[in-house]
């Protein structure tokens, strides 16, 4: 799931540092790449509450991705879309499948905004109110360094606000091209563009009457 589909199942959690825990490993991987850290190994290192909200809402991020990766709604939309795609993509360097999963994952963050107005402004409040020094401290335990590059990023995406910008279904593929261009150079030309911006406007129009499904079914588990 993306940053909105995360913030869903804490929107109503006071606590910053337990939100930006529940997106932060987006959040690493969107600053620098190869950054992979295991914060389930160092557990008995968080003494503070803050340290202890980061890493609660780090385990919720691991656990709502693998309810919904394994989830069937998943699988039949990314199959559905996969199977929408493809013939768009023969002459793209880009996996249909990771394609279709990413679309998937910005179309329920799109349809969060638009259908249920979750509150894009609450989000960035929490990320903005974090400690920096208790995060420094959690990057520390789990043996991180450079860290600057990742306020660094902390800071543009806060000041950015681009998340904003799915409340536009059109935007989507926006998205979806940086995202894979961390992957594939120039994976879409204009026309595969184009193409894929009607698929999946037209998909999510589909999803408008069931999208809630996943996240009733993932928060009776949490």
């Amino acid at each position: 799931m993306n940053f909105l589909s995360h913030f869903y199942f804490d929107r109503y959690t006071p606590d910053p540092h337990q939100v930006i825990g529940m997106v932060l490993p987006d959040l690493l991987k969107n600053a620098k790449k190869d950054w992979n850290i295991r914060p389930d190994k160092h557990e008995d290192k968080y003494q503070t509450p803050a340290l202890k909200n980061l890493y609660t809402g780090w385990k919720r991020h691991i656990e709502v991705d693998k309810y919904f990766h394994c989830s069937d709604f998943f699988l039949q939309h990314t199959s559905n879309l996969r199977i929408a795609i493809s013939p768009f993509l023969t002459s793209s360097a880009a996996k249909p499948f990771f394609v279709a999963h990413i679309a998937l994952e910005l179309m329920l963050d799109s349809l969060l905004l638009t259908e249920i107005a979750l509150d894009t402004t609450a989000f960035y409040l929490h990320l903005k109110n974090t400690d920096k020094l208790e995060l420094e401290s959690f990057f520390q335990i789990n043996n991180l360094t450079d860290t600057g590059i990742f306020f660094k990023f902390l800071d543009e995406f806060i000041e950015a606000k681009y998340l904003n910008s799915y409340s536009n279904p059109g935007e989507i593929v926006y998205a979806l091209n940086r995202i894979c261009m961390r992957i594939w150079e120039n994976p879409f030309n204009e026309t595969q563009k184009l193409q894929l911006t009607a698929v999946l406007v037209n998909y999510q129009e589909k999803l408008q009457n069931e999208f809630m499904v996943i996240f009733e079914e993932i928060e009776e588990r949490l």
